[in-house]
């Protein structure tokens, strides 16, 4: 039986068309905390207390209390390896699409281009009555909660639980799925719909999807090929020797 990892190699080599999925796990190699991980509580509460459009109008300050601390968080994190890693194999692959459960940014930083964000920035800004968005990296931001230059007040532009994704990035994550022919997914539990859809979606147009995960995962089984170990040193080492097998 083939190697899963000289597997992935060959189809990273062989692939033009190339999806990427990532998630919490990926922005931990970065220090990041992830929701369900040490470190994800906040003052003792749990982000299901918060990251919802209720919370925010139960007590705004207190919502943005905490998005202050994780923006101070993610402003302080650099792009890891894993990050760069898909920097490059976007520079190696005619058509590529890096899809991301996390606001952070961090793929932006690194260098990535074609970036769909399904979850929001932590970085934008959203009135939540006139719906008026705006980038800002103020950190800290001057005033809590901020204002709308239309008087109202501003949330963070991403979606909270009981929330729906932006029909138009989801629409371009299931035409960039459906169309690809091999689907990485990095550091993502896979648990959190409909995020979660997206490998059984890619099997079912047939493409080939490789696992990147410290533990397994739900789709461990229903995947092509699992590797196990931290998503910025196999990403680097399946490049490395992507790289090697081209030079002739």
């Amino acid at each position: 039986m083939e190697d899963p990892f000289e597997s992935a190699r060959r189809l990273l080599g062989t692939s033009s068309r190339i999806c990427v999925l990532t998630g919490a796990g990926f922005s931990a190699e970065s220090g990041i905390p992830t929701f369900r991980g040490p470190g994800g509580l906040w003052r003792n509460f749990r982000p299901e207390e918060l990251a919802t459009p209720a919370a925010f109008a139960r007590d705004p300050v207190l919502v943005w209390e905490w998005y202050q601390w994780r923006r101070g968080i993610v402003a302080a994190a650099q792009p890891n390896p894993g990050h760069l890693a898909l920097v490059e194999l976007e520079a190696r692959t005619s058509a590529f699409t890096l899809i991301t459960q996390n606001v952070d940014g961090l793929h932006q930083r690194a260098g990535s281009r074609n970036v769909l964000e399904i979850h929001g920035s932590i970085w934008t800004l959203r009135c939540s009555i006139c719906g008026e968005m705006q980038s800002n990296h103020d950190v800290p931001l001057p005033t809590l909660p901020p204002r709308c230059a239309c008087g109202e007040l501003l949330r963070p532009g991403v979606v909270w639980f009981g929330e729906g994704l932006d029909a138009e990035v989801w629409q371009n994550t299931v035409e960039a799925v459906c169309s690809a022919e091999l689907l990485l997914v990095a550091g993502t539990s896979a648990v959190v719909y409909p995020a979660a859809s997206l490998a059984p979606l890619a099997k079912r147009s047939g493409a080939q999807v490789v696992e990147i995960n410290l533990e397994e995962t739900p789709i461990s089984d229903a995947v092509d090929f699992s590797l196990r170990g931290a998503s910025g040193e196999i990403l680097t080492a399946l490049l490395r020797l992507r790289g090697q097998s081209g030079s002739g």
